[in-house]
């Protein structure tokens, strides 16, 4: 709706804005000045015990020298009573006596029938809330005690029951001269297919009144008290007045309850609603009997940045947890998020309430995990990933994820913490390795002995020049990183600030131009020009020849299949120790000839040697040309000795 010029500029003028805040707020009487309109009071914004909250009503500001909130008498409505700035343009124009400007006809006409309807919902609800009190609602009565609720609450939700009676409701409404017509457009009868007259909607049930956020009773919620009643809770029909899919269970009073700092909490069912509110949680609000909505998530949005989402604790309620999940990541912005607080297995917020109280409740908020959380654990929770091919597959599953956030900033953060829990996940088990001076990684046993250290030189200091020049590599040409970041990943780096700086390489999720600038703020601009300096470094040629990335990645993969290699035949004399005994046999000898000649042709590029072999007695290899020029040499020197 546009409102007139000048509409606004008269409505603050017949305004006094500390009226306004004075409902809400305790003047300091010594710091205010009343007659010229200087008023001071402790800020309703956030807690304080000082008044340093500020309203000039000459100028018709409000301002707080702590929090920093201004505005003007339109704004601090929205802010207190948390409702759209139009919703604070009726409310204060009541109290100004203004009439809002007329509307077109048609919406005119359609308002006039909306208020006719809700009259008719208004009268259903006493109607109902009276037959509670009766003979026929004792079973109610008792059912509702036995959940916990006092008297004060059944008034505050305003309770009601609807009798056993086929047409109880329709009886009382039409003895009231209620057009026909209108309990049926309000969803409170329906026709009969015998012919007969139409029948009440709700029968033999607890009734729940579902209103909009200005108040307006716009439907019902009902719950059976026949067990055998093939739906447990039944809503109202979609009406003029009523679209389940829009609306929320305890919308208006939630809404002022985060106005006033409470957090919003999203249950399942209108009894989990109840006893939150009852407890204490006021901004308490449940779909209706649907699983939540585009619409819904919108308008809990509005209502607060950050809700939880407190579903029950079974099967059905962590599905329904991830569908809400599913909903929200395309609709994601900056600042607008949710958070999930799972209830114990077999309980929803009404169970965990009566067993330990509101306590117990809060710690289940206070611990509510961000939805990423979820996202993550609903993908990995149960499942091996002891293969390439399963990582491969984890990983496409959750970039397919990713990319339903239509904000790049978000969607680049979940993935910043998807980097960070994969790294988690995958590199716990490669922490608890150690190098072994006997090469590559040491198995978890034997102990290294005399022995072993004979067979094979220490790799380390080696390991750690490539490793430096891989690093550095990276951080002049990032472009390779996509190229190697498998190799990267499974390479188990020497030295701390050598593992920092592969995490943050592995985890980086920005552009690719910016990758150094990042690193210079997470290490700082000396750590890393000292990398660049070392002398082994200097001349490597993927440092020196960064421009061309596909000969970086070229190197960078010989650097990765040496160290690879080393560290398999560090495994590989490992193993063979465990299998030593006292007599050494040639199959021994041979695994560890193959592995040594695999490793020098891999760190030394070693062609593939064509030379003719012969094994001798002692299992020792010796060229066939040498061994035959041998052979002829003994020939002759035996020929040569004199007969004795």
């Amino acid at each position: 709706m546009s409102l007139p010029p000048g509409f606004l500029d008269e409505l603050r003028s017949r305004t006094s804005i500390s009226q306004v805040v004075g409902r809400k707020v305790m003047w300091d009487s010594r710091k205010s000045n009343q007659g010229k309109g200087d008023m001071w009071a402790p800020c309703p914004f956030h807690q304080e015990k000082s008044a340093s909250f500020h309203v000039d009503d000459r100028k018709g500001y409000y301002y707080c020298f702590g929090c920093h909130a201004k505005g003007d008498a339109l704004g601090f409505i929205k802010e207190t009573e948390n409702v759209s700035f139009m919703e604070a343009v009726e409310i204060l124009a009541r109290e100004a006596g203004m009439p809002m400007p007329a509307r077109d006809p048609q919406a005119q006409q359609k308002s006039d029938r909306r208020t006719q309807l809700a009259d008719v919902m208004e009268q259903a609800l006493q109607f109902f809330r009276l037959q509670l009190s009766t003979g026929a609602g004792t079973d109610a009565r008792s059912y509702l005690t036995d959940r916990g609720l006092a008297q004060k609450a059944l008034d505050r939700f305003e309770i009601g029951f609807a009798p056993d009676a086929w047409q109880g409701l329709w009886d009382h409404l039409t003895a009231k001269n209620v057009e026909d017509e209108l309990i049926m457009a309000a969803g409170l009868a329906k026709p009969s297919s015998k012919g007969k007259r139409p029948y009440d909607t709700f029968r033999n049930r607890i009734i729940f009144p579902i209103r909009d956020p200005q108040g307006r009773c716009i439907g019902f919620g009902g719950r059976a008290m026949d067990s055998n009643d093939n739906a447990k809770y039944l809503n109202s029909p979609e009406t003029e007045l009523f679209d389940k899919g829009r609306s929320l269970y305890n919308h208006g009073p939630a809404r002022e309850a985060t106005g006033k700092g409470k957090i919003l909490i999203v249950a399942e069912g209108y009894m989990d609603v109840i006893a939150l509110v009852e407890a204490g949680f006021s901004a308490a609000v449940a779909p209706l009997g649907t699983a939540v909505t585009e619409t819904q998530l919108q308008l809990m949005w509005r209502v607060s940045d950050e809700p939880i989402i407190a579903l029950d604790g079974d099967v059905a309620g962590v599905r329904a947890a991830q569908r809400v999940m599913d909903l929200a990541l395309p609709l994601l912005e900056a600042g607008k998020s949710l958070r999930f607080a799972m209830m114990p297995e077999g309980q929803d917020p009404d169970d965990l309430i009566r067993a330990g109280g509101p306590g117990a409740m809060q710690n289940l908020l206070d611990s509510a995990r961000p939805m990423v959380d979820l996202l993550w654990e609903r993908e990995v929770y149960g499942k091996n990933f002891d293969s390439p091919e399963r990582k491969a597959a984890l990983d496409k599953i959750l970039r397919d994820k990713l990319r339903l956030i239509k904000d790049p900033s978000i969607r680049g953060h979940y993935g910043q913490a998807v980097k960070n829990m994969r790294w988690e996940l995958f590199r716990p088990k490669m922490q608890n390795r150690k190098f072994s001076s006997k090469g590559g990684l040491a198995p978890a046993a034997p102990q290294a002995t005399t022995r072993s250290s004979s067979l094979a030189s220490s790799p380390e200091h080696s390991h750690v020049l490539r490793q430096s020049v891989i690093l550095a590599s990276l951080l002049k040409s990032p472009e390779a990183l996509t190229a190697v970041e498998g190799q990267l990943e499974d390479l188990q780096f020497v030295k701390p600030q050598h593992r920092d700086l592969q995490r943050f390489l592995l985890q980086y999720v920005g552009p690719l131009e910016g990758l150094w600038a990042s690193a210079e703020k997470v290490f700082g601009a000396q750590q890393l020009e000292a990398l660049l300096k070392l002398p082994h470094v200097l001349i490597a040629p993927s440092v020196r020849n960064c421009d061309d990335v596909k000969f970086v990645i070229a190197c960078l993969q010989q650097e990765f299949a040496q160290m690879f290699a080393i560290d398999a035949h560090g495994r590989e004399v490992a193993e063979a120790v465990q299998d030593l005994s006292d007599l050494d046999d040639e199959g021994l000898t041979w695994r560890l000839s193959e592995s040594a000649k695999q490793m020098q042709e891999t760190t030394q590029g070693i062609q593939e040697d064509k030379t003719e072999y012969k094994t001798a007695k002692n299992g020792l290899k010796v060229k066939l040309e040498e061994q035959n020029t041998l052979d002829n040499l003994l020939k002759q020197i035996n020929f040569s000795k004199p007969n004795r």
